[in-house]
């Protein structure tokens, strides 16, 4: 039997509970009426039937037709599960609300996601991930009773609602939320071999909200969930006031996020690079900073989605290229000499067909040479691009003369033939593998083996997110190019750039000749 096969059997006991709705029950009582009239005439003859007869069906229908709720005529299914449609859980969930007052009963909502399903979806295909889907769905339902509603709402995420009980308190809901999540996280089959996945839960109940409405109650969950993924994959919470005044705060930051580039809020910082063997510093990376007016400076990771979910990615990386061509220009004019402005350019941007153009464009406004600007690229992005408008974009502007950093190396599956057909100039080596690295043989092994690597291949490299005096040492002795992190300098506005560098080179001392390791 496969997964699909399985969902509906189980989907289809559930069916026989939905279907006794209240109208059933009506068209019942008409009938019984129409008994009580047999009744009348064996106990009344025709005096007794006629007044009966004309009164008990007009009443009948009188009720049928008064105290019909709102009840989906048919049942609707989702075509990738089985499970009911987003549709169904809503009206039914609709019902359900309406009802429980007066019936002295609760219900609760649970959003359920995979986490990192997104990541799973790239690496394994959409086949895969609708086949481990299905997996899911049949273990959560497994865990219910027959008339629990499931659906699936989203990529990787699915709606639980509890069908009405008399009681129902937080101990309930955890112990219920703790029983799905260990079913759902024992490994599964996923293309071609096995998969170990964890789930994020967050959930609601219905004496929580003060609106007797579904569309309330499921947004509540929302936040519950929300709240559950920044305290790290794998987590459950309950929603509460303070996840309320957390979530409706989080979305008036939401608001005015898509409104800040508008508003010119949106302002570039530069964290420097340094040579890790001579000291000097040969670049700066442009990093996005909001400096909102009310919360304050806030991180790319407070705006960026929103900025994708609202197409304005291409229109950030304008702006922060104009302003690290407007830094170049003012660092030149006070003396100072920067090889290279780092400007990251994500997949949105990379697919304009005109971006070689544009940038050639700006170039030549602002009088900059191409090789001082590093045009940044994710590796998942250069990993993931054919050989399309992405990779005509990137050797373009390599042939243009900008330096291409290829940033967050080791997070993604790029090949050694992908990294020279994007003409790549430097690989920056990710965080994850640079923290402890001055503790820690293994991470020195890998950074060892991605220099060495970067070495045979004519590239540089530069180690990212360097904190400590140790961890830079280390990453000297093996050979790393240059470094860049809190550990040297953290990001700042434009204006404190050349302070800094005045401070640095004053403190600057000859450097000690560091021995490096034998990488035979």
């Amino acid at each position: 039997m496969s997964a699909l096969q399985a969902v509906q059997a189980l989907i289809t006991r559930r069916a026989a509970h939905h279907l006794r709705t209240p109208k059933q029950r009506a068209a019942a009582l008409a009938l019984l009426l129409g008994l009580i009239s047999v009744l009348a005439y064996l106990m009344g003859g025709e005096h007794l039937l006629l007044p009966v007869a004309v009164c008990l069906p007009a009443l009948g229908i009188y009720v049928l037709q008064s105290h019909q709720p709102k009840t989906p005529t048919h049942l609707a299914y989702d075509g990738m599960t089985g499970l009911f449609s987003a549709a169904y859980l809503k009206d039914t969930g609709q019902n359900w609300l309406e009802s429980l007052q007066i019936n002295n009963r609760k219900t609760a909502c649970f959003l359920i996601s995979i986490d990192g399903f997104d990541r799973l979806q790239a690496k394994y295909g959409d086949e895969a991930c609708q086949s481990l889907q299905r997996t899911i769905a049949t273990r959560i339902l497994r865990g219910l009773r027959d008339h629990d509603i499931l659906c699936r709402t989203g990529l990787g995420e699915f709606t639980f609602l509890l069908s009405p009980v008399r009681h129902l308190d937080l101990e309930i809901c955890v112990q219920l939320a703790s029983r799905l999540k260990a079913g759902i996280e024992a490994s599964v089959p996923c293309g071609g071999g096995t998969l170990h996945v964890t789930a994020t839960i967050g959930f609601c109940r219905s004496d929580q909200v003060d609106k007797a409405d579904f569309a309330t109650l499921h947004t509540a969950t929302r936040a519950a969930l929300n709240d559950a993924r920044k305290n790290g994959t794998g987590t459950m919470r309950a929603f509460s006031t303070s996840v309320q005044r957390r979530s409706t705060s989080q979305e008036t930051l939401l608001t005015d996020a898509a409104k800040a580039l508008a508003n010119n809020q949106i302002t570039a910082w530069f964290q420097p690079q340094i040579n890790s063997i001579t000291g000097q510093i040969t670049g700066f990376e442009a990093l996005a900073r909001w400096e909102h007016p009310k919360h304050g400076i806030i991180s790319p990771a407070g705006f960026i989605d929103t900025l994708a979910e609202t197409g304005q990615l291409e229109k950030l990386a304008e702006v922060m290229l104009k302003q690290a061509l407007r830094a170049q220009n003012k660092w030149r004019s006070r003396g100072f000499d920067i090889p290279h402005v780092g400007v990251n350019f994500a997949g949105d941007e990379l697919r304009n067909p005109m971006l070689v153009d544009k940038i050639q464009w700006e170039l030549d406004r602002f009088n900059v040479p191409p090789e001082r600007i590093a045009v940044e690229v994710l590796e998942t992005v250069i990993a993931d691009a054919a050989d399309g408008v992405i990779s005509r974009n990137v050797n373009g502007l390599a042939k243009l003369g900008c330096y291409i950093d290829l940033d967050d190396f080791g997070t993604g599956h790029s090949s050694i033939s992908s990294i020279r057909r994007f003409s790549v100039s430097r690989l920056k080596i990710d965080r994850s593998f640079v923290q402890n690295v001055d503790k820690d043989e293994e991470q020195q092994r890998l950074v060892s083996a991605i220099v060495t690597m970067a070495e045979r291949l004519g590239l540089e490299t530069l180690a990212e997110g360097v904190e400590t005096p140790e961890e830079q040492a280390m990453l000297t002795q093996i050979g790393c190019s240059h470094v860049q992190g809190y550990g040297i300098a953290r990001p700042m506005p434009f204006e404190e750039t050349i302070p800094w560098m005045i401070q640095y080179f004053e403190n600057q001392r000859a450097p000690t000749k560091i021995e490096r390791h034998n990488k035979g």
